[in-house]
């Protein structure tokens, strides 16, 4: 299971760090993505981190401003979004990667994030 916390209400220009939880299989075998979904909108990609933390991907939208980062000590990925802007305003969601890499297999239940401009 994924818990995403952390989210809430923020003016442009600023910081917010969402957290994602996870239980059951081992954290640290698998890769991690955060997706959002804004209101009106389809679900999209922000970014990746593989298994060790090692490796990162991210949307050009969201690049220079948000970082992924994860401590397999704590079974616990992180999204760091900072410089937000209005256009982030979304539910943000965690998933997990299938053990093949090629999608993802479980999702948490998101966490809003409001930026007022």
């Amino acid at each position: 299971q994924l818990q995403a916390s952390g989210g809430g209400s923020v003016q442009a220009g600023g910081s917010l760090r969402l957290s994602c939880a996870a239980s059951g299989r081992t954290f640290s075998t698998y890769g991690m993505g955060w997706f959002r979904q804004a209101p009106g909108e389809a679900r999209e990609f922000v970014g990746l981190i593989n298994r060790n933390g090692v490796n990162t991907l991210y949307a050009d939208s969201v690049k220079g401003r948000f970082t992924i980062t994860r401590d397999n000590a704590k079974n616990t990925m992180y999204l760091q979004m900072n410089s937000l802007k209005s256009e982030d305003t979304a539910v943000y969601y965690c998933a997990r990667q299938n053990p093949e890499g090629t999608g993802y297999d479980s999702w948490g239940q998101g966490t809003l994030v409001t930026v007022s401009s």
